[in-house]
């Protein structure tokens, strides 16, 4: 089970609203708490119509992310194969599905299995 904050959801729901139909990418970094509660925005990042992308020589040094976040424009917030290989550089991973709300937001581990999700305020 991971905890996510409510207001991260809400963030990354708006995010991948503003780019659909294309799809949204970002990384996620844990508070001092251990709650996934921060979205970062990593420039140059690709938005594409079936992909997305996140450029490595963009990252900054110490970055100190716990995973990443992409949507999809479409209801199915199940990892493709490629999402299970980008999965492996994280420890949780986010896809949020069209209509884009806190009930399609699915979280799944670097080996592509399914976590449970906590909402905190």
């Amino acid at each position: 089970m991971i905890k996510i904050k409510r207001k991260l959801i809400e963030t990354i729901a708006e995010a991948s609203r503003n780019v659909y139909p294309e799809e949204f990418i970002g990384l996620l970094r844990k508070n001092k708490k251990g709650e996934v509660a921060e979205l970062l925005l990593i420039p140059l990042s690709t938005f594409g119509e079936d992909f997305s992308e996140i450029r490595s020589d963009m990252l900054p040094i110490g970055l100190g992310h716990c995973g990443s976040v992409h949507s999809h424009p479409d209801p199915d917030a199940r990892p493709s194969d490629e999402d299970l290989v980008f999965f492996q550089k994280g420890e949780v991973n986010l896809i949020i599905g069209y209509p884009y709300n806190a009930k399609t937001v699915r979280a799944y581990g670097n080996d592509g299995k399914r976590m449970g999700i906590e909402l905190v305020d």
